[in-house]
């Protein structure tokens, strides 16, 4: 299983090489986040802005943010996929399903972490002067987020089979939990009735506890909420992505 779902990996990264112009098209909105909201936040007062320190709370949220509409859209590949005839000709080869979804998966992963570095080291010249230590471990967690929606997202684009279809959901599910998360201003600046709310998002623990990884507070509690919150999550939306994605018909 390990070898075909190299064999698919390497297949997917040979596409996204031909064509780089993707992974910094990418990039396009939350650079222009960085540049235009961002120094906005260093004159805000309360909830840890203020300062060149707006830059360690605003960048985690872009990161999650980088990840959510990056991977969620992924499925958008596999329908034209589908349309074309790759996965009907994919699914009669020896390949376990499994390894033909978490190939891609993994193609994701590799995109979205050079996109995550690429921001981060963008938002240096901005101000940001973090736990370089933290930063790892948030990549990480950014990286095991985006396998775990990426299957997701292929399992969606295979149950709707449809761009039309796909898109308004992707962006009526992911715009409401990344708003709830807290990625543009932190939570604790909202009135109690919205943070109750934002508590049930497990995103919101993962962008706290990636906030206090850039502020070097490893030991900090969020941090171990936010990274089993992370891997639970990931493990039942990979799970339930491989699973539609064995029992789909075409």
């Amino acid at each position: 299983m390990a070898t075909e779902t190299w064999v698919v990996f390497t297949r997917q990264m040979r596409g996204l090489l031909r064509n780089p112009v993707w992974v910094f098209f990418g990039l396009t909105q939350p650079i222009l986040y960085l540049a235009l909201f961002g120094p906005l936040l260093t004159n805000v007062r309360g909830g840890g802005l203020g300062g060149d320190g707006a830059w360690s709370v605003f960048v985690p949220g872009l990161l999650l943010q980088l990840v959510i509409f990056g991977a969620g859209f992924a499925g958008f590949g596999i329908i034209q996929e589908l349309r074309e005839g790759v996965i009907d000709r994919q699914r009669v080869t020896p390949a376990s399903r499994s390894s033909l979804i978490l190939g891609r998966c993994l193609s994701n992963v590799v995109t979205l972490g050079v996109q995550a570095v690429l921001l981060v080291l963008a938002a240096v010249p901005f101000g940001l002067r973090p736990a370089w230590g933290g930063v790892l471990l948030s990549l990480a967690l950014v990286c095991v987020l985006a396998a775990g929606i990426s299957a997701a997202s292929y399992a969606m684009g295979l149950i709707l089979r449809d761009e039309d279809s796909f898109a308004p959901f992707v962006q009526g599910v992911s715009l409401p939990l990344l708003l709830l998360s807290g990625v543009l201003l932190p939570m604790t600046l909202a009135p109690a009735w919205l943070r109750h709310v934002s508590d049930v998002n497990p995103l919101t623990h993962l962008v706290t506890g990636m906030r206090a990884l850039f502020r070097g507070d490893v030991t900090d509690p969020g941090v171990l909420w936010g990274a089993g919150l992370t891997v639970a999550l990931t493990a039942l939306l990979a799970a339930w992505g491989t699973r539609a994605f064995q029992r789909s018909n075409t």
